[in-house]
């Protein structure tokens, strides 16, 4: 395997991580996604066929399509972060009072609260996308 595809399949395996995790979370566990969790999944579930298809067809193009994906992935989960560590103010939250809210204490995996393994998982991704070559054959 060259550089190009460990980083590519390091990026897939993180976005099929986090994907079945957030499906595990809504679908097993009943947790209700928020808002900012509904806009951050619209960008991490393309993220699994888009890598998927660039590592079976080895053509590179994984960059191009993934890098917007994973960018507007971080900068979602960024704001969804600074809102749950009380950085932002909540005035600003598009969650509603009364609607699931993923900045309550109670919303964590494994200690870990949701709106940071969503940025650790957008910032490998494109970590993982700008150590690729990201060149056509």
């Amino acid at each position: 395997m060259s550089r190009n595809d460990i980083a590519i399949s390091t990026a897939f395996l993180v976005a099929l991580a986090a994907t079945l995790g957030a499906l595990f979370i809504g679908e097993i566990l009943g947790q209700m996604p928020c808002t900012l969790c509904w806009y951050q999944r619209i960008s991490m579930f393309p993220l699994v066929p888009v890598l998927a298809i660039s590592l079976w067809r080895g053509d590179g193009l994984a960059r191009l399509y993934g890098l917007p994906l994973a960018l507007a992935g971080l900068v979602l989960s960024g704001w969804h972060s600074g809102l749950y560590a009380g950085l932002i103010p909540q005035s600003i939250a598009p969650c509603t009072k009364d609607g699931p809210s993923c900045t309550d204490q109670a919303q964590t995996i494994l200690n870990l609260p949701i709106p940071y393994l969503a940025f650790a998982a957008f910032a490998a991704v494109l970590a993982c996308l700008i150590l690729s070559k990201g060149k056509r054959p």
